[in-house]
C-alpha cells in the first residue's frame, strides 16, 4: 500500500517496500527513543525491562532459552544480563544438573521494574493494539515474523 500521508508530495511516494521499510524504521526508532526515556525516567532500557518482564514469567529460565524466546543471538543478549546482575535486578544461579547452564531469576529490586506502567514502550504498544482488530493483528504478526526470519538467516 503506497504512502497515504496527506503532506507528503505525489512526486514523493515511495514503491510499496520502501514505504513499508520507512514504516519499519518508524518504529525502531519510536522503540529506541522511548527506551532512552524509559531509562531516564524508570531507571531501565525497554531491551531491559522486556528481560526482566520474560524472566519474571519464567523464573529459572537459562540465558540460551530467553535468547530463543527473544530471537536474539545469546552474545546479543550478554550485555543486557550482565549490567541487570551488577544492578541486583537479576541473579544468576548455576543450574544443579548442568554446572554450564546458567539459570536467571529476577530479585526483589528487579521485580519492582516488571510492573504495568504508565511511560513503558508496552503500554504505547498495547495502546496501539487495541485499535487493531485481531484478525489485522495477525496478519502484522505474520508479516512481521516473514521479515524477521529472513532478516536473521543471514
Amino acid at each position: 500500500m503506497p504512502t497515504s500521508d496527506a503532506k507528503f508530495p505525489e512526486t514523493y511516494r515511495l514503491d510499496p517496500v520502501l514505504d513499508f521499510m520507512r514504516l519499519l524504521w518508524s518504529v525502531q526508532h519510536g522503540l529506541q527513543r522511548h527506551s532512552k526515556r524509559m531509562e531516564s525516567h524508570l531507571g531501565v532500557t525497554g531491551p531491559q525491562r522486556l528481560v526482566l518482564r520474560i524472566v519474571g514469567q519464567f523464573p529459572g529460565v537459562s540465558a540460551g532459552e530467553l535468547a530463543h524466546i527473544l530471537r536474539l543471538h545469546p552474545s546479543t543478549l550478554t550485555g543486557i544480563l550482565q549490567r541487570l546482575v551488577a544492578r541486583g535486578l537479576l541473579t544468576r544461579e548455576t543450574d544443579p544438573s548442568d554446572n554450564r547452564r546458567i539459570r536467571l531469576r529476577l530479585r526483589a529490586r528487579g521485580r519492582n521494574f516488571t510492573r504495568y506502567r504508565s511511560g513503558t514502550v508496552e503500554r504505547v504498544v498495547t495502546q496501539a493494539l487495541g485499535r487493531i482488530s485481531p484478525m489485522k493483528l495477525r496478519g502484522a504478526h505474520e508479516v512481521l515474523a516473514a521479515i524477521a526470519e529472513r532478516l536473521n538467516a543471514f
